[in-house]
């Protein structure tokens, strides 16, 4: 069982600074708690015991706020001093994991996926890359995700209205070996990790049901703070 997860705090939550401007977009208020809170205990009831929190824009915030621990879960910092691009800040996550696979979890996102399952599929495809993927129905904020019947991700689309569709829920198992030995600092993991890799044929998707949402809009926060109100409580 993989017990150790990533989480991408750093964002700078441009989108969201007409309703939350003071604190890191994983720390903005739902339900009167911090919404990296709901991350952070969705992850204990997955059985992971080590988070490393990926951190840059008022870091300072996270860190007072949880310190080097939360609940039954051991904390640690990857200080992002410049921002690294998504696939900087998870290469130089992984540096705080001790194992060979870990999970990572975008901070501004909720998608409750089972987490052992989605170990499991990763395994059982000697996959090297598994994202956690969720339908949608009439959308154009996302992109989407093509996948064969086999589970194996072959394209990733660009965004446009769809009826429906699948789309990359920022929820990961991988290898640490995904990393090419000699990628830079900072960098794309999109465009250097998941759509390079198509090619090489160990990418797979796991099609999730869980409840998704990403806070990233005005619109979605408000409407998270009436999904989340029941668990606040």
């Amino acid at each position: 069982m993989i017990r150790e997860a990533i989480v991408l705090a750093g964002g700078f939550g441009t989108r969201l600074q007409t309703v939350v401007s003071e604190v890191p977009k994983p720390m903005a208020p739902v339900a009167g708690k911090p919404f990296l809170q709901y991350i952070l205990d969705y992850l204990i009831d997955q059985q992971v015991d080590h988070v490393v929190l990926a951190v840059g824009y008022l870091r300072e915030v996270i860190i007072g706020e949880f310190g080097n621990a939360y609940k039954s879960l051991r904390l640690t910092y990857s200080i992002e001093e410049e921002p690294l691009g998504t696939g900087g800040g998870i290469l130089q996550a992984c540096q705080y994991t001790s194992s060979d696979q870990v999970f990572v979890i975008n901070g501004d996102t909720f998608f409750h996926v089972d987490l052992a399952e989605l170990a499991d599929v990763h395994n059982t495809n000697n996959a090297l890359l598994t994202v956690a993927l969720k339908r949608m129905e009439k959308f154009d904020r996302y992109g989407t995700v093509d996948v064969n019947a086999d589970g194996k991700i072959v394209g990733f689309l660009e965004k446009k209205y769809l009826d429906e569709g699948l789309i990359n829920g920022g929820v990961y198992c991988l290898n640490k070996a995904v990393f090419p030995a000699d990628i830079p600092t900072r960098f794309s993991f999109e465009k250097e990790i998941l759509e390079k890799e198509i090619a090489n044929g160990r990418i797979f998707g796991l099609r999730s049901e869980g409840y998704f949402i990403d806070i990233g809009i005005p619109e979605d926060y408000a409407r998270a703070q009436i999904d989340f109100k029941s668990l606040a409580d």
